[in-house]
């Protein structure tokens, strides 16, 4: 049975929830009461999944026990677990591939441990002093993947296929999360990407706010729609104001709730199901209440955009979908 806006499992980005608390102590050396209060948080926001986003928890530097004590703790708070996001941990980054190589592989054994169906990778690196500096990141150039070199263009082939084998070992779907000037920072070299790895199980993550967020000219948001749908398999959704002065070379982009910035979510799902999208969903927001935003985020989507009956036209994707048994939710209360 297909999806529908009831039961379409969305999850939320813990981006907004630090990884050290005052005291420097990691929150995977932290009590569980700990993990606790922000699952619960994330529940009492209106959500019935989490996307472990590991800027906040590292499951794949947990120790068995301690993984177990962590799913225990997602059980006991009533919260799905379905995906784990590892960011800028990049395969191919000179100097640290091996142990980002070795950190993604423990990443996917954790998943396996505690039941998710999606991993998600990407290319993108460490941000830089510079970008630290800034009010958004975003409006400094950081780290480039190099253009033309044919070398790191198949080691990151040949690595990230390694970890799709290695995914598919384990029942999980691994998805390669877009970002600007990497070699997922296009639709077209994301799309040759997924292709030259060449398994089911690895798509696309199309997270094209990241890339219509740049203070610089871009693609434009329906083409990258277009072209990267047939290859996704998860989605982090986000959406951003954005203002544009070619002649005067002026380009501006801020955080915006998803139904107020430049994508047309109501348009690109649309898209996304002719395409046979079946995936997990994870909505972000960047800045102020992050997590109020975001849970606002999934109620539009399930007001306004997911559609409200299965029996609906759906496409053929070129990637294996979303397994995970639907979950009944409820809209977040005001």
């Amino acid at each position: 049975m297909a999806y529908t806006a009831e039961n379409w499992p969305i999850t939320a980005a813990l981006l907004q929830f630090p990884g050290t608390d005052a005291h420097g102590t990691h929150i995977n050396d932290a009590d569980a009461s700990a993990w606790a209060e922000v699952l619960t948080e994330v529940k009492e926001a209106g959500f019935a999944n989490a996307d472990l986003t590991d800027s906040w928890v590292r499951p794949g530097d947990l120790s068995k026990e301690r993984l177990a004590e962590f799913k225990q703790t997602a059980d006991n708070v009533g919260i799905g677990i379905p995906v784990i996001s590892a960011i800028r941990r990049s395969v191919i980054e000179e100097g640290n591939w091996e142990a980002n190589l070795e950190y993604s592989h423990r990443t996917i054994d954790a998943a396996a441990e505690l039941g998710c169906e999606v991993v998600s990778f990407g290319l993108h690196q460490a941000i830089t002093p510079e970008q630290q500096k800034q009010l958004w990141f975003w409006t400094v150039e950081g780290y480039k993947d190099p253009v033309g070199d044919r070398e790191a263009w198949d080691n990151a082939v040949t690595r990230l296929r390694e970890l799709g084998r290695h995914a598919a070992e384990v029942g999980i779907l691994l998805s390669l999360e877009m970002y600007e000037d990497t070699y997922l920072g296009t639709a077209d070299s994301s799309v040759q990407l997924v292709q030259e790895i060449g398994l089911s199980n690895v798509g696309l993550n199309p997270d094209i706010g990241n890339l219509i967020r740049l203070h610089r000219p871009i693609e434009d948001w329906r083409e990258l729609v277009a072209k990267t749908m047939p290859y996704s398999n998860y989605w982090h959704m986000k959406n951003y104001i954005r203002d544009e002065d070619v002649a005067r070379d002026m380009y501006v982009a801020m955080p915006s709730p998803m139904e107020s910035g430049l994508i047309n979510y109501r348009e690109a799902f649309k898209v996304a199901l002719a395409a046979g999208y079946q995936g997990i969903i994870c909505t972000e927001h960047y800045g102020g209440d992050g997590l109020s935003v975001t849970a606002r985020n999934q109620e539009y989507l399930r007001r306004h955009v997911l559609p409200k009956n299965d029996g609906y036209a759906l496409g053929k994707s070129q990637v294996a979908q979303g397994r995970q048994q639907p979950v009944a939710v409820e809209f977040a209360t005001s």
